[in-house]
């Protein structure tokens, strides 16, 4: 039945997809995102951004499939969809009207993590930190306030990373796989199955968004997968206390949590910014301009689409050197706490280099600028 729900998830969520983008000139003035000049902008053309709409369907199809589990494994199942209706529902009037702020979504993110405390107990049992694990015993409240602050942060933080052609849907992919796989290996297939079903519906309209970008994910599809995410690794934690780490949820999704916090830093203190103000130096930003180089200065849409498309692999391969580990160590807590601060040390100076120019050649992708006249070689003539 896992396979099945798998790529019931997949299928249902290509054809909603196509069907998307083959009537989108019927949905286009509601749906397409046409602002191509803003600091965070890097498309060519405007493009659908109702990409939580396949996602959705893809989730809904693996739902109907589960309705053959037993009760215990289909209603964590939607217990956990359900609660992610009101994140869902404020990206994805953002997506159709532009007018929902990121504080209003950010609320309707914490909306979500409190009734999933409730409705499934999605509670973090502590963060595996001596004498603040203890303080977390001993005042429940306190647990369920920073559960549901990192649920809306992780919310945060995917919809943060989904700049390029398939940058946020390939890092939620390898999460969802990741997290499918430690389920597997603890014998939780309830949560084995919500991973799966995540990660059909993902690569069902990644095959749409990468490489060229047909369709968008928009504010609904990056907060539902985020949540959805985020309450699997909390859940993973809270259902097998003492088993997985509490570290392996922090290390598996310290790529758009550290992207975010170093941001925030990063705009407060040395740009002297508000932190909700948009600019063009987070890092994915930045390898698109310091790394990516193919066809700088084309204004063709093919070029333009291409170069977007090339960004992401350099970000998958970032997010792989934490997911790699956690995978490897999720019940190793030692191991995990320095493969996180390897990490961060890591992105840091690569993030120095990038910002200063000092991009290490070898990363650097080329070619030659489009119709680029051939040098003239002058021929001496022979006496």
């Amino acid at each position: 039945m896992l396979l099945t729900i798998f790529f019931c998830s997949l299928l249902a969520s290509l054809a909603v997809g196509i069907l998307l983008i083959r009537t989108q000139h019927l949905h286009a003035k509601l749906s397409m995102d046409h602002d191509l000049g803003g600091v965070q902008k890097f498309h060519a053309t405007p493009t659908p951004r109702i990409g939580g709409i396949p996602m959705l369907g893809g989730l809904l199809a693996g739902g109907a499939v589960l309705m053959w589990a037993p009760q215990a494994d289909r209603a964590l199942f939607w217990d956990v969809l359900l609660a992610a209706a009101p994140v869902f529902v404020a990206g994805l009037v953002e997506d159709l009207t532009k007018k929902v702020s990121p504080l209003v979504r950010l609320l309707a993110a914490f909306a979500s993590a409190a009734i999933a405390l409730f409705s499934v107990n999605a509670v973090l049992p502590g963060v595996g930190i001596p004498g603040l694990d203890q303080l977390l015993s001993a005042l429940p409240v306190l647990a369920m306030v920073l559960t549901v602050f990192a649920v809306g942060g992780v919310c945060h933080s995917v919809n943060i990373i989904d700049g390029y052609n398939g940058l946020m849907g390939g890092v939620v992919l390898f999460a969802s796989a990741a997290i499918a796989y430690v389920s597997l290996a603890v014998g939780d297939m309830p949560l084995l199955a919500v991973s799966l079903t995540l990660a059909g519906s993902m690569l069902g309209f990644l095959v749409w968004n990468f490489p060229r970008g047909m369709i968008f994910a928009g504010d609904a599809g990056a907060y539902l997968v985020g949540f959805l995410l985020a309450e699997l690794a909390v859940l993973l934690v809270a259902r097998h206390p003492g088993v997985v780490s509490p570290w392996f949820p922090l290390l598996l999704l310290i790529y758009p949590v550290f992207e975010t916090l170093f941001s925030i830093w990063r705009k407060k203190f040395v740009r002297k910014m508000s932190p909700g103000l948009p600019d063009g130096l987070h890092f994915h930003m930045l390898v698109y301009k310091r790394l990516v180089r193919w066809m700088v200065g084309s204004k063709e849409a093919k070029h333009l689409t291409r170069r977007n498309s090339l960004t992401a692999p350099y970000l998958w391969g970032v997010a792989l050197f934490s997911i790699m580990p956690a995978l490897l160590f999720w019940k190793v807590e030692w191991a995990l706490q320095l493969c996180a601060l390897l990490f961060v040390v890591g992105y840091v100076w690569v993030y120095r280099r990038l910002v200063t120019f000092r991009a290490p050649r070898v990363l650097v992708l080329r070619k030659a600028r489009p119709h680029a006249k051939p040098a003239l070689v002058k021929h001496n003539k022979a006496a």
